[in-house]
C-alpha cells in the first residue's frame, strides 16, 4: 500500500516491480545483482485517483506516460536495491501529490487608465529617441 495523503492511498495491486541490473560503476557487484527499479503505475485504470487529477497526472508525467495508460519509473541511483525501490515509490507519490493541487483559475484584469497613459508616453519617448538616430546632415554654406 503506498500513502499519497490522507484520503489517497494506491493498493499494491496496482503497482508493479521490474528489477534490473543497474547502469555505471559498481565494481563486479554491478554485472550480478540487479539492483535498479522499474515501478509502474497503470494510472487509468486506478479507481483511486479522480478523471481531473488522472488529466494533470498524464501532463506532468510527460514521456513517462505509457500508451497503455501506465507511468514508468526508474531508480538506479544507489546500490541497495531496497533504497531504489524506496525512491522510486517516493517520485511516483510526489508525482501524484503534484497532481492533486488543481491550478488556479486566472482571472483577467484591466490596466487602469494610469498605467495606460505612463505606457503610451514611454513609448512616444522611446520612439523619439529612435527618430533621433538619422544620419546627421552637413549644413550646406
Amino acid at each position: 500500500m503506498l500513502r499519497i495523503n490522507d484520503a489517497i492511498s494506491i493498493a499494491d495491486w496496482e503497482l508493479v516491480e521490474t528489477f534490473t541490473r543497474s547502469q555505471g560503476p559498481g565494481g563486479q557487484n554491478v554485472n550480478k545483482v540487479e539492483t535498479a527499479v522499474e515501478l509502474r503505475f497503470w494510472a487509468e485504470q486506478s479507481p483511486h485517483l479522480p478523471a481531473p487529477v488522472k488529466a494533470r497526472l498524464k501532463r506532468l508525467a510527460g514521456r513517462r506516460w505509457g500508451e497503455d495508460g501506465s507511468i514508468l519509473i526508474r531508480a538506479e541511483e544507489t546500490r541497495s536495491q531496497a533504497r531504489n525501490r524506496e525512491m522510486a515509490r517516493e517520485r511516483l507519490a510526489e508525482m501524484i501529490r503534484a497532481a492533486l493541487i488543481a491550478p488556479k483559475r486566472r482571472i483577467a484584469t484591466k490596466p487602469t487608465p494610469g498605467s495606460q497613459r505612463r505606457r503610451v508616453a514611454a513609448k512616444l519617448q522611446r520612439g523619439a529617441v529612435k527618430a533621433a538616430r538619422g544620419k546627421v546632415e552637413e549644413p550646406d554654406e
